[in-house]
């Protein structure tokens, strides 16, 4: 009897209320490669292990990383992302096969083992302890290199596909798999013997077929009801086990939806869980899981579930709206299940309450704007389901501000420049027109906020550039336009003109006068002919400008010409200037003075040799006259004077002196010849009659 009571005690206790907080599961862990297993080198590898949990609360994780089943790296943490390893830059040393292990409060579970990259030799030779077992157990085979020494890695396949890979450093290794699946299993292993940096694989070893044996016992959900399922609905499910008897130890019973643990059992209790049906999906699925040691064995179903009502759609009208102008908000369900609800039964409401919109009908909502940006969502509800609509921002657009319009540099004449017209207030987009006069210039232009917009021209006339303006306009009331652009235009520099003042004459100072015709500042240059470097250089606001040379000399005499640029950057010359520089007056009235003296002095010697040649004419003229022994009055004495009588010398040597002789005055005139006496100028020689 006492001991009768103290099995149904231990009975009662292990039927008890299970902790659901700490009931989980590991439904799977899975080790992926990428970008691939088989990469270059430098490639950046990522190592992800995946771990499915299914479980009511957030849960501590210990990651355990293997490479070649020696541990690289461990982890703890709560979050339910990826484990991610880096390899950055792999290497050969890198190589190997790795996996991933997920331990959570003494449960664990390990992935396939992933191989970044790995052939004869004595074939391997396998064993297995069995050649039948049932769901749930493991088998135990040993792989063995006869003969063989080195490091080895021996590869076990399942029907070809590779289970499980061992390192070892004997030519033997032996393991434990386990083989969940029903029906037979052809076992076969390879291996690699690693020496240096290569490797050598053998050939496969001998086939094992081992059978694995369906347990008898398997777990059972049943839904209710099955069909016609809406939401709202209440629904009954349970999850059982079929074939159970007292010889199965160690089993539970776990309902999920999804992720979403439901409920937790053991198996001399069924699971049977009541829920009102909710629409997340079109369909729900359910799992009923049985866990036998290290099998798992899962009983699925899925029902399908109408929706009462659809998510709501909040929408605005119109779509967009600028500041404290007229809105309206609209909720609604696309699809209502009227034969389960009425329409007058589905209410919407806005979230927040504090909408400062007023109801207009059901779903319909309508107000001002507000000057900021604002959320809203909508909510539906009837039957006790609700449901929430997406978040609607909506940003009031502000009306677009006078554009200004401007120019980014000095126009030139002549010359294509860009105009840009920007507004400092709108939202965007802002379509910007350019017009000259009446006409628009061009197709518009669409721009973001803060963006200006362009457009580039040509003008030939400075009054031309009054005439630009620019409108912008952001989808608003009104367009806006921008004043006329008011902004300097540079003409070019043209007609050079280099002038001289006052004439050059020696002494005195000479203004060398640039003018020409363009906008201010203009920089001047003048140049001597002969010579590359400027005698002076100068920048004035004025259209002409001068270059002074002060006492002039005949050094100053040449060929000059001055240059003149402006902003524009367009370089002019003017035409070369003769500038020849002229005698003093005060030289001149020197030098006819010194010549009025030298002929006067002349003309003195002259009329002094002259006399003394007339006198002598007369004395000679008197010894020559005799009277005959008989006087004859009509008969007279000519006597002939020659080149070589002194009278004549005389007379040739005053006329030799003035011979050639001019001067120059400063007009380029020439002065007059000297005259000679009249009766001797004209003649080279001549008689005096003499009476004898």
């Amino acid at each position: 009897m006492d001991l009768l009571l103290l099995l149904t005690s231990a009975l009662l206790c292990s039927c008890g209320p299970v902790n659901t907080e700490s009931v989980f599961q590991i439904a799977s862990v899975t080790l992926s490669i990428e970008p691939r297993a088989a990469v270059r080198r430098n490639t950046n590898v990522t190592l992800r292990c995946q771990a499915s949990v299914i479980s009511l609360a957030q849960l501590n994780r210990e990651y355990t990383l293997y490479k070649d089943n020696s541990v690289i790296y461990n982890k703890n943490t709560s979050s339910k992302e990826d484990f991610l390893y880096h390899l950055p830059e792999a290497r050969v040393s890198n190589n190997g096969r790795y996996k991933c292990m997920v331990r959570i409060m003494g449960q664990e579970m390990t992935s396939k083992s992933e191989k970044l990259t790995v052939t004869g030799m004595s074939p391997p030779i396998l064993h297995a302890d069995k050649s039948r077992t049932t769901e749930g157990e493991g088998v135990t085979v040993r792989c063995l290199a006869p003969g063989e020494t080195g490091s080895f890695f021996f590869f076990f396949y399942d029907n070809s596909s590779e289970i499980h890979d061992e390192h070892r450093n004997t030519n033997q290794a032996e393991i434990k798999l386990p083989l969940s699946d029903v029906g037979a299993h052809m076992i076969h292993c390879i291996y690699k013997v690693f020496i240096m940096s290569e490797s050598v694989t053998s050939d496969e070893s001998n086939t094992v077929i081992v059978t694995v044996e369906e347990l008898s016992i398997k777990p059972f959900l049943e839904i209710s009801p099955v069909n016609n399922i809406y939401e709202g609905d209440n629904l009954t499910i349970k999850c059982s086990i079929l074939g159970f008897n007292q010889s199965h130890k160690g089993m539970n019973l776990l309902l999920n939806q999804g992720t979403n643990l439901l409920s937790v059992g053991n198996a001399t209790a069924a699971i049977e869980y009541n829920m009102m049906v909710e629409a997340t999906a079109p369909t729900l699925s359910f799992d009923c899981r049985l866990t036998v040691k290290n099998l798992i064995k899962v009983d699925t179903k899925t029902i399908s579930v109408t929706e009462l009502f659809s998510v709501p759609q909040l929408i605005m009208s119109p779509p967009e709206v600028f500041q404290m102008k007229p809105m309206t908000l609209i909720c609604k369900s696309q699809h209502v299940a009227l034969e389960r609800v009425n329409k007058e039964d589905l209410t919407y409401s806005l979230d927040p309450a504090e909408h400062f919109l007023t109801p207009n009908g059901a779903g319909i909502f309508s107000g001002r704007a507000l000057k900021n940006e604002f959320n809203y969502t909508c909510i539906a509800e009837a039957k006790g389901i609700r449901k929430r609509s997406g978040t609607l921002t909506i940003t009031p657009k502000v009306p677009v501000s006078v554009p200004s319009i401007r120019v980014a540099d000095w126009p030139i004449l002549g010359e294509s420049f860009r105009i840009f017209c920007q507004s400092s207030k709108g939202s965007g987009p802002i379509t910007y027109s350019f017009w000259k006069g009446k006409t628009q210039m061009g197709t518009p232009i669409i721009k973001s906020f803060g963006q200006p917009a362009y457009i580039s021209v040509v003008i030939n006339d400075v009054k031309e550039i009054n005439l630009f303006t620019c409108k912008a306009n952001n989808g608003g009331e009104e367009e806006q336009q921008s004043a006329a652009l008011d902004t300097a235009v540079i003409e070019p520099i043209t007609n050079p003109i280099l002038t001289v003042i006052p004439d050059p004459v020696e002494g005195n100072d000479l203004y060398l006068i640039c003018s020409v015709q363009g906008t201010p500042p203009v920089t001047f240059r003048w140049f001597r002919h002969d010579k590359e470097t400027p005698l002076k250089v100068t920048t004035s606001l004025s259209n002409n400008s001068n270059y002074q040379i002060t006492g002039l000399s005949k050094e100053y005499s040449g060929m000059y010409y001055c240059e003149a640029d402006n902003r524009a950057n367009f370089k002019v010359q003017s035409d070369l200037v003769d500038v020849e520089v002229r005698m003093a007056l005060w030289k001149k009235a020197l030098i006819g003075g010194v010549l009025l003296l030298v002929a006067s002095l002349l003309i003195m010697v002259s009329c002094v040799l002259y006399y003394k040649h007339r006198r002598g004419k007369r004395e000679t003229a008197a010894e020559l006259s005799v009277k005959p022994a008989s006087p004859k009055s009509d008969e007279s004495l000519t006597v002939n004077l020659t080149h070589d009588t002194e009278v004549y010398n005389a007379a040739t040597d005053a006329v030799s002196f003035y011979d050639d002789k001019e001067g120059r005055v400063t007009n380029g005139t020439r002065g007059s010849v000297a005259s000679l006496p009249a009766d001797i100028s004209n003649r080279s020689s001549y008689s005096i009659p003499a009476t004898v």
